[in-house]
């Protein structure tokens, strides 16, 4: 259910800000504090579906996060060890445990190589319906999620405010990183 316009529903930050205001140095913006808080709380609180979906389909989230590079990649869905490990900020090491991983549960495979040196890996039929099932199951636990608390209006407003703080936010610390580079350990 929608929340009606000027009403602000009850939530953790709600709560606990005038407590946690009184503990601030003077001087601290309420508004821009909570705000603060509410978007870093939302973004923890997102990373519990990408856990869902997929330990649902028995991966991690770093294991989804590399097949995601993988299809956004495009046909022929491949990609060099070090690209994939670029893209997702993990070391040479790191990249090679998580493609032997996905390679023993038949997700990618290697893929003939061009020019002699880097051997691609790419997704396999089984690594495309897993990916496809995983992001399925997250995008209708997102849209049941946003649809409970945003009308189409509202939604629409919502990502207004969040791209001209996100704009204002890059033009002042550069481009932010790619969503799909997971936690250390994922």
């Amino acid at each position: 259910m929608a929340v009606e316009h000027g009403e602000t529903p009850p939530d953790s930050v709600g709560a606990g800000l005038p407590r946690w205001i009184g503990q601030m140095p003077s001087g601290v913006d309420p508004g821009v504090e909570a705000a603060r808080q509410r978007i870093g709380r939302i973004a923890r609180l997102f990373e519990r579906i990408l856990e869902r979906a997929a330990g649902h389909e028995s991966i991690t989230v770093g294991d989804w996060a590399a097949l995601s590079v993988l299809r956004r990649s495009g046909p022929p869905y491949e990609r060099t060890p070090k690209q994939l490990a670029d893209a997702l900020g993990l070391t040479s090491g790191t990249i090679s445990v998580r493609v032997d991983r996905l390679t023993r549960a038949g997700l990618v495979e290697p893929a003939p190589a061009t020019d002699g040196r880097s051997r691609p890996i790419r997704l396999t039929e089984e690594g495309h319906r897993l990916w496809s099932a995983a992001t399925a199951r997250r995008t209708m636990e997102e849209r049941r999620l946003f649809g409970g608390a945003f009308d189409e209006d509202e939604l629409d407003r919502l990502n207004s405010l969040l791209g001209a703080l996100l704009s204002r936010l890059e033009e002042e610390f550069g481009p932010a990183p790619r969503h799909d580079r997971p936690r250390p350990g994922s």
